[in-house]
């Protein structure tokens, strides 16, 4: 006679993943999707439609980081799956949406342009990556600055045209050869060594909290009532901000 089997040995057991660990990935997801849903209003026209599922992007890409912190659910997967995410939202999906939006008017420059936008994001990621596990690896603190302009804040302000043309009728906004120019100049800046402020340390005094969260409603509220005029503002200003990076960042290395 054959001696009864331990239910507990020689089973194969299935593993079981906490929801700490997929809640952040299912985050970097949407992001993907936000990214996808952006390509395919643009083929359709719908270029506001298409803006907007890019901001719902860098929405999502702020959130999945910051939800894998606060339930120590980090993984080397889920930063492989945020990168390449990233890649298509804030490479693929906005340097297609301005070449059919106003680039392909100029047809080999425009493409070219847009070409470069894509390779300037996947280059600025890989460094990104690599610097992110050198200070993994060294146990350094986090720093206060990017290295360039962030993936999502460079898909945002390479818009920017296309945003202003959708309150004003300045036809320099709609101009193939400025909006070439522009989205070169953004590629540029996010896969240059220039210092940008990095605000994952930022903190809120007790003090001021309140402030804080009055300033949270009158954001959300001009966002509902006036986007368009409330984010050409936002990256008029985070635009303002870098020299100010520079120079502090300079200030810091000596100290």
């Amino acid at each position: 006679m054959t001696e009864p089997q331990d239910p507990k040995k020689g089973v194969s057991r299935i593993p079981v993943l906490p929801v700490r660990s997929l809640a952040p990935n299912m985050i970097t997801i949407l992001a993907l999707c936000s990214g996808m849903f952006a390509i395919r209003f643009a083929i359709l026209e719908k270029w506001e439609a298409a803006v907007i599922s890019i901001l719902v992007a860098a929405v999502f890409d702020g959130l999945d980081g910051r939800v894998a912190r606060m339930l120590k659910g980090t993984s080397k997967f889920g930063a492989e799956l945020d990168s390449l995410s990233d890649i298509v939202s804030f490479g693929v999906a906005p340097a297609l949406i301005m070449y059919m939006w106003g680039l392909h008017d100029v047809k080999g420059l425009g493409w070219a342009v847009s070409l470069g936008f894509v390779i300037c994001m996947v280059l600025r990621l890989a460094r990104f990556n690599t610097e992110l596990t050198e200070e993994t690896t060294s146990g350094k603190k986090v720093k206060n600055y990017f290295t360039g302009i962030p993936s999502p804040a460079a898909a945002a302000l390479s818009l920017w045209p296309m945003i202003l043309s959708f309150e004003t009728d300045w036809e320099l906004f709609r101009n193939p050869v400025f909006c070439s120019t522009y989205m070169a100049f953004i590629a540029f800046l996010a896969v240059s060594r220039i210092p940008t402020f990095s605000f994952k340390r930022l903190a809120i005094n007790r003090e001021h909290v309140m402030f804080y969260f009055l300033g949270v409603a009158i954001f959300f509220s001009l966002v509902v009532t006036h986007l368009w005029i409330t984010m050409s503002v936002i990256g008029f200003l985070y635009l303002s901000t870098i020299p100010f990076a520079v120079k502090r960042h300079k200030t810091d290395k000596r100290k």
